[in-house]
């Protein structure tokens, strides 16, 4: 950067709302790197990377954040790292956010240049996410000190004091380094575990401006929808779900707390809420209480979440729907029943025709996540798929390919065939990686098809949906994949067992 530049810069932030500060955190995901996610114009605040600042605070160590989201991490971050002269930089990913759980190459891109950064200021560098956990050697060799794998709020809290201590730090759990002669070093157990994320205080808001979330939301959809979350983690056992952070555990915050947080966020003038839990209304007395918090403080506001077909009971239905949620989007996947028990899913497709009925007749908005290229799915497993969406008719879907992540049977299981491209650059990259039954352009064009078909249902004068159906109908005898990678069901974990 010319150095008329970066006194500029230096001048701006001298004057800026960040005080001083030993850490500065931040995480890699940049909007207007994403075309699919920017042209959506739906940006959330880096909550998990809030949580991480907020632990860091109750150990009297002070914290500034850089967010990415809408700041290109560029020359401003330059600037921050040239005012605050940090001696820890931390690039800890937002782990409520599909979009840092998704490892996408692009965004492993910025965390290095970030990491170079802070090291050409003499900063110690640490790195937390899922792409880290899955590869740290690759994180270390390009410019981080430390990588934190699992549940690393404390153990990030315990590092930093260490190091602005002097002192070594200690055998902590999920710790991975580098030693003098470049090997590896792993203390610990291998992925932290902190329980205790649940009796955390909110996340540290303050150190990130509402204004730009705000602008954008208004501007794009005319409200102004900000994310929370109630839980941590996931106990089911999808066997193509990566977990990295949290495995199969679950923490649940108390309902009086996520009520507060609630109304707090509704006198900001906040308009809608996205629940960033991997799954909503596991507990089925919690929802109970949520809602009754909730109507105490007059703290409803439209909001919606992530969860199961099999956990919409009636009571728990109503329950929601009282508390303001507005939409629920569930993991269906497949309209399959025999692809459905192949990723030991642990639900049938009557309880999902049933939980669509019911969210019907509550007025909440039922959306269907679905997942094509599996294996095991033909042509055949596809058409039960488009018969049983027109069937059931949800609000809106959500399609995205099967994709081979480290840490689950899925991965381990196709690894034989997947080559130098492991990652998606993007959240539009979406091709299949392995030997699925179909090519990723035939799997493109069938997505293309399906979602302008449930479009018209709103909006009949849109993209001629006949037109698209007889593509996919060309496509599909000269798209086939001979040597299709396939694989039997295993067993899986009944829902009553997990929430009993």
């Amino acid at each position: 950067m010319p150095a008329s530049r970066l006194r500029w810069f230096l001048s701006s932030f001298a004057s800026s709302r960040w005080p001083l500060a030993d850490v500065l955190l931040t995480h890699s995901y940049h909007l207007p790197y994403d075309a699919k996610q920017l042209r959506k114009m739906q940006p959330y605040m880096p909550i998990g990377t809030l949580y991480a600042a907020t632990a860091l605070r109750e150990r009297g160590i002070s914290v500034v954040v850089f967010d990415t989201m809408l700041e290109p991490p560029g020359e401003k971050f330059i600037g921050l790292l040239e005012q605050q002269q940090p001696k820890i930089v931390a690039v800890y990913e937002d782990d409520f956010n599909f979009l840092s759980k998704m490892c996408l190459s692009r965004m492993r891109e910025v965390a290095w240049e970030i990491a170079n950064a802070a090291r050409g200021m003499g900063a110690t560098v640490i790195v937390h996410g899922s792409d880290s956990t899955d590869n740290p050697e690759l994180f270390l060799a390009h410019g981080f000190d430390y990588v934190l794998c699992g549940e690393t709020e404390n153990v990030l809290a315990d590092l930093c004091s260490a190091l602005l201590h002097g002192e070594k730090p200690a055998e902590l759990d999920g710790l991975v380094r580098l030693d003098r002669s470049g090997q590896i070093v792993r203390t610990g157990q291998p992925l932290a575990k902190n329980a205790a994320w649940a009796e955390l205080p909110l996340p540290a808001r303050d150190l990130v401006s509402l204004s730009p979330y705000r602008e954008a939301w208004m501007n794009a959809h005319g409200y102004f929808s900000t994310n929370m979350v109630a839980s941590r983690g996931c106990p089911f056992r999808c066997n193509w779900c990566a977990k990295p952070v949290s495995g199969n555990r679950f923490h649940l915050r108390a309902a009086s707390s996520v009520a507060e947080e609630m109304a707090q966020l509704k006198r900001a003038k906040v308009d809608h809420i996205w629940f960033g839990d991997d799954v909503f209304a596991l507990n089925h007395n919690w929802v109970q209480e949520f809602a009754a918090e909730v109507a105490k403080r007059e703290a409803a506001l439209p909001f919606k979440v992530q969860s199961r077909a099999d956990l919409m009971r009636e009571d728990t239905v109503l329950r929601l729907k009282a508390a303001g949620c507005a939409e629920v989007w569930m993991g269906v996947e497949s309209g399959s029943q025999t692809i459905l028990d192949a990723m030991d899913k642990g639900i049938t497709l009557e309880e999902v025709r049933t939980a669509r009925e019911r969210l019907r007749r509550a007025g909440i908005r039922a959306c269907f996540f679905l997942q094509f290229g599996y294996p095991g799915e033909g042509w055949r497993e596809l058409q039960e798929t488009l018969a049983f969406v027109r069937s059931t008719r949800p609000d809106d879907i959500g399609i995205s390919f099967s994709y081979p992540l480290p840490g689950t049977a899925f991965y381990e299981r196709v690894q034989s065939q997947l080559g130098s491209k492991r990652n998606w650059t993007d959240s539009d990259d979406l091709c299949i990686l392995f030997k699925a039954a179909y090519t990723t352009d035939f799997y493109r064009a069938v997505r293309d098809a399906l979602h302008a078909e449930v479009d018209s249902w709103k909006s009949p004068e849109g993209e001629n949906v006949a037109r698209l159906w007889q593509k996919v109908a060309q496509m599909e005898p000269v798209s086939r994949v001979p040597d299709a990678f396939s694989f039997s069901p295993s067993s899986f974990v009944p829902v009553e067992q997990l929430t009993a």
